[in-house]
């Protein structure tokens, strides 16, 4: 099957040279090119892309916005931020508005395509030193516990613990099912199974939810 993407990125030197590295791969086609946020959403109500690659700082509408408006509009296109900013609060703000991704620029084409080829299949890719990030907000979240803080109607399994733990850290489908010893297809069972439970819609959300809910420190015995 086929991968439909969409480039978004104020740089047209750098959009260019993405699309020539990417149609080496059969099965991705780059069927749109935006300059910024706001083209990116009009492109992407009239392509339909399954995949757009995002950049953060743009003119007229940045990444961050152009994410959470296009999650409203075809929730079904998933977004992989790529940038060259890894600070904290461009790491979270993406992520919070609806991004399934994220990724460096000086990221191999191996990383970048396996990336695309990850969330096209519903999952999540985050960079090691991004997915470092989040398990460091989410020990500082367990230290300081806020008022908002709730338990699970449903409490988590064992297995659906160490899952979690192993999204925390970044790990694919594939990654997990190899360190537990079990299939993909089990692995994506209990994916949906933690979601139902959190309340959440993609896997980000549900661990960055798991340090607000303080179950993190439990995922990660579990994972022991």
């Amino acid at each position: 099957m086929t991968i439909r993407l969409l480039l978004v990125d104020d740089q047209a030197l750098f959009r260019e040279g993405l699309r020539t590295l990417l149609s080496v791969y059969p099965e991705l086609s780059v069927v749109g090119e935006a300059a910024n946020g706001q083209e990116a959403l009009q492109q992407a109500e009239i392509l339909q892309p399954e995949v757009v690659l995002m950049d953060l700082r743009m003119p007229v509408l940045d990444g961050v916005t152009a994410t959470q408006r296009l999650k409203e509009i075809r929730p079904s296109s998933r977004v992989i931020i790529l940038t060259t900013f890894d600070d904290d609060e461009y790491v979270f703000d993406g992520l919070r508005a609806g991004a399934v991704g994220y990724l460096l620029k000086d990221v191999s084409s191996e990383k970048l395509v396996e990336a695309i080829r990850a969330t096209a299949r519903g999952d999540s890719f985050l960079q090691p030193n991004i997915a470092a990030k989040l398990v460091a907000e989410f020990a500082r979240m367990e230290e300081t516990p806020t008022p908002q803080a709730q338990q699970l109607v449903e409490p988590l399994s064992g297995r659906e613990l160490e899952i979690l733990a192993l999204v925390a850290e970044g790990a694919s489908n594939k990654e997990i099912a190899a360190r537990l010893f079990i299939s993909e297809g089990t692995v994506k069972n209990h994916d949906t199974n933690i979601l139902s439970k959190m309340g959440v819609r993609d896997r980000p959300h549900a661990a960055r939810s798991a340090g607000g809910r303080g179950v993190v420190s439990a995922a990660r015995g579990a994972s022991r």
